[in-house]
């Protein structure tokens, strides 16, 4: 592909790293835009803090305003793999954010009536839910969506295929062990208390299989990806040889093993190593049965898709559920799903665990950005953007998705890797990362307004 003037910029403006520009795609005003180049690769390239790969995507008034990529999305350190840019084709594990997606996939069901938001979970696993210490007390999928099940992540939130789900979460079951899945005291009381818990997610997709009779990674193939047109998604062992070789491998400075970090280290292979080693199905798929344990597809973190095919799920959103003709979500059921579910309130000893003010308001399986001051999940510094979404972070990538509906504006962000501890370099207006920080702020200011200044 012929570079544009922009990505031949890009190029100069790393510094011997590498950054992919897509010419054709719609662009900010101009000087915005080379402003936001050089800002972001700036991020990407600090010698204190680097990047490995950025893929970024920012809509303004419901068009796409700007995306662009920087760093590798895979690098050759010992000699035994490849070395490759990242592209608007590269797909990112978008850890977190994959609840969302999985969220987006459930509520086609419930609009197809196989689910209700508001009854019992048992009707659809087969087995009682029940927190034990709270027996009386029916778990929904809204209390799961919303974070407010009383199930914790202590026990665990991934299983193999020799495990069944019911033997996790039942009383007496195989792995029940001594019930740390289970909050305990005044939290016992499903809707009383909010606590992020990837293992509802567990069950959710759980619950998705057992209602439609198909395992969880293609179910979502068939709601969500497919009537978009999306690449990628929760399996890579059944990605086309070109998904497989668009997936970027994450990376940090940081051994898998003893978790010591080493800024002056090479970068480390953290997951989806498939220049190196290709995927694999994972340990016997072939007698998994639909319905016993989704933890094995990840439902909670575990998709992969570009920023570009997330900008199309965006703008489906903003328009309300429609893409190209296509009604994929009813507007009353994204309407439903970004509304308030949960919201902190600090009466009583505070009713949910912010995880250092980052959690404020919930919809169902969305988080709601309050453009709040000293409240720890403003966006952008200076303020002036509320938005709906949810954030992500695994394995060294880091992952936004924010979208403001009524202003029709949004920003994407993917991080597939840090050279530093992220815990070191907290951000200074919020309870995100610096480097995330930044990199939204830049696409705020540059892309959704156009400041040059």
């Amino acid at each position: 592909m012929k570079l544009g003037m922009r990505a031949l910029l890009g190029w100069a403006l790393m510094g011997g790293g590498i950054m992919q520009a897509m010419a054709e795609a719609p662009a900010a005003p101009a000087p915005a835009a080379v402003q936001l180049d050089r800002e972001l690769a700036a991020v990407v390239n600090d010698a204190q803090h680097p990047l490995s790969g950025l893929s970024v995507l920012a809509i303004r008034d419901g068009k796409v305003a700007y995306q662009q990529q920087f760093g590798l999305r895979r690098i050759d350190t010992a000699g035994t793999g490849v070395t490759a840019p990242v592209t608007a084709a590269t797909m990112f594990r978008i850890a977190s954010i994959s609840k969302m997606m999985t969220t987006f996939g459930l509520m086609k069901l419930v609009e197809e009536g196989k689910l209700d938001l508001d009854a019992d979970v048992s009707t659809y696993l087969g087995f009682p839910l029940r927190n034990p210490n709270a027996p009386g007390s029916a778990i929904t999928l809204r209390h799961l969506l919303s974070h407010t099940s009383t199930l914790r992540d202590d026990a665990g939130y991934s299983w193999g295929t020799d495990t069944k789900l019911a033997d996790v979460l039942q009383p007496g079951g195989g792995k029940y062990g001594a019930g740390a899945m289970w909050a305990q005291g005044k939290n016992a009381a499903p809707g009383a208390y909010f606590t992020y818990c990837n293992l509802n997610w567990g069950v959710i997709g759980t619950i998705m299989e057992r209602v439609s009779g198909e395992r969880f990674d293609r179910l979502m193939k068939r709601l969500l990806l497919a009537p978009m047109g999306l690449r990628g998604g929760y399996n890579t062992s059944e990605f086309s040889p070109a998904e497989v070789a668009d997936t970027a491998t994450l990376y940090r400075k940081r051994t898998t093993d003893t978790e010591i970090w080493n800024p002056a280290g090479p970068w480390i292979a953290q997951v989806d190593n498939y220049g190196v080693v290709p995927p694999a199905a994972p340990a016997g798929i072939a007698s998994y049965v639909i319905g016993s344990n989704a933890t094995l597809f990840s439902p909670t973190g575990g998709m992969r898709i570009s920023a570009p095919d997330m900008g199309k799920i965006m703008l489906m959103l903003i328009n309300g559920g429609q893409h190209e003709g296509k009604q994929v979500l009813k507007p009353e059921t994204i309407k439903l799903m970004f509304s308030e579910q949960w919201t902190y309130k600090e009466s009583g000893g505070g009713n949910g665990d912010t995880l250092r003010g980052l959690y404020h308001s919930w919809g169902l399986g969305a988080q709601r950005f309050a453009d709040t001051p000293g409240a720890g999940n403003r966006l952008v510094q200076g303020g002036g953007f509320s938005a709906v979404g949810h954030l992500g972070e695994a394995y060294g990538l880091v992952s936004t998705f924010a979208v403001d509906l009524d202003g029709r504006n949004g920003l994407v962000s993917l991080i597939g890797g840090f050279g530093t501890d992220p815990e070191q370099y907290p951000g200074r207006y919020s309870a995100l990362v610096r480097s995330e920080e930044l990199i939204l702020t830049a696409l705020y200011r540059r892309a959704v307004l156009g400041k040059t200044d």
